[in-house]
C-alpha cells in the first residue's frame, strides 16, 4: 500500500515555504503601501471616483491638483483602458457627500466629462473599521464553531480535541496562502480586499473543513475495523479510501470555475481566481497537512512535546 503520510515532513516543508513567501510579500506591502493586503474603501474608507472624459486633456497631474484643492494629499490615480478611452479612476480620502458635484464640477474644467457614465462611491472611516472588524469576527467565530462541532462529533474517538486542532491549522493554511496570493495580486495588478474576497475565504474556510471532515470521519471508522493496526497505517488507509471522492468534487469546482474565468466578466474574475486558489490549497491542505498533522502528535514529532506510548516506544527501539 502507497504511504502518502510517510513524506509528510516534505508537505510540511513545501507550505511553509509558501507561507513564508506570501508572509513576506505581506510585510513588503506593508512597507509600501500600508497595508498587508490592498484594502478597498469597503474597508479603509474613503471616495471612489471613475469618470470618463469625452475628448483628451485631463492628465494625472491635473485631476491630483483638483482632489488636493479638496483637502485630499495623497489620492490614488490610475488610468483605466488605453489612454484613448479617457478613463480615470481615483480614489481619495473621505470626501462629504455636499462637496462630491463641486469636484466632478472642478474636474470637468480640465476637458468634458461623460456624465451618463460616473461612478462615485463613498464611504466613510467609521463603517470601514466596522466591516473589518466584523469581518475578523466571522472568521473567529467559523473556526471556534468547527472546532467545538469537530471535537463533538468524534467524541468516540480518542484525543478527540486533536482532530478540532488540525482541522483549524489546515484552515489557518489555506487563509495565509490566499492571503499571500491576494497580497502579491494586490502589488501587481491592483486588486483590492473587498466584500466578495471575504465571501471567497470564507467558502474556502467551509469548503476545507468539509474535506478535513470527511477525512476525519473515514479514520474515525477504520480505526475500529483495524484494532492492532499502527495509528499511521490506519490514517494512511484512511485516506486513499476518500481520496479519489475528495479529487472527483474539487475537480468538478475548478473546471466550472476556469470557465468562469476566461468567459466571465471583469467584475466576478478577481472573485474567481481567489476562490480558484482556495480551494485548490484547501484540497492540498485537507490532505497533505491537516491528516498527516494527526499522525504527526500521536507520534510526538515536532513541534508536539510528547507523543504516546508508541513514540516513545519506536525511539528505545531505535536507540
Amino acid at each position: 500500500m502507497f504511504n502518502l503520510v510517510q513524506k509528510r515532513q516534505s508537505y510540511f516543508l513545501i507550505s511553509s515555504i509558501f507561507i513564508a513567501i506570501g508572509v513576506v510579500i505581506m510585510i513588503y506591502s506593508w512597507i509600501t503601501t500600508g497595508s498587508p493586503l490592498r484594502l478597498s474603501i469597503d474597508f479603509q474608507g474613503g471616495s471612489l471616483y471613475e469618470i470618463e472624459y469625452l475628448a483628451s486633456g485631463a492628465s494625472e497631474t491635473g485631476i491630483r491638483e483638483v482632489f488636493n484643492q479638496f483637502g485630499s494629499e495623497n489620492p490614488l490615480i490610475q488610468q483605466l483602458g488605453s489612454p484613448d478611452e479617457n478613463r480615470w479612476s481615483v480614489r481619495a480620502d473621505f470626501v462629504p457627500q455636499a462637496t462630491v458635484d463641486e469636484i466632478i464640477t472642478a474636474l470637468e474644467r480640465l476637458a468634458p466629462i461623460n456624465r451618463d457614465n460616473i461612478r462615485v462611491e463613498t464611504v466613510s472611516a467609521t463603517i470601514g473599521q466596522e466591516a473589518t472588524q466584523a469581518a475578523l469576527f466571522a472568521v473567529i467565530a467559523a473556526a471556534t464553531v468547527v472546532t467545538g462541532f469537530i471535537v463533538i462529533a468524534f467524541r468516540s474517538v480518542p484525543k478527540a480535541f486533536r482532530y478540532g486542532v488540525c482541522a483549524i491549522a489546515a484552515m489557518i493554511h489555506d487563509v495565509l496562502v490566499v492571503a499571500g496570493a491576494m497580497s502579491l495580486a494586490g502589488l501587481v495588478l491592483g486588486w483590492e480586499v473587498d466584500a466578495l474576497f471575504l465571501s471567497a475565504v470564507l467558502t474556502v474556510v467551509g469548503f476545507s473543513i468539509q474535506d478535513t471532515i470527511v477525512m476525519f470521519d473515514r479514520i474515525r471508522e477504520n480505526i475500529p475495523k483495524h484494532l492492532g493496526e499502527p495509528y499511521e497505517a490506519i490514517v494512511n488507509r484512511s485516506i486513499l479510501e476518500t481520496i479519489h471522492r475528495s479529487l472527483a468534487t474539487q475537480l468538478n469546482a475548478f473546471f466550472i470555475m476556469i470557465a468562469i474565468m476566461v468567459f466571465g466578466g471583469e467584475s466576478i474574475r478577481q472573485f474567481i481566481a481567489i476562490l480558484f486558489i482556495g480551494l485548490l490549497t484547501g484540497t492540498y491542505s485537507s490532505i497533505f497537512i491537516a491528516v498527516p498533522l494527526l499522525v504527526a502528535w500521536e507520534r510526538g514529532e515536532f513541534p508536539f512535546r510528547a507523543g504516546n506510548q508508541r513514540a516513545k516506544a519506536d525511539a528505545l527501539e531505535v536507540s
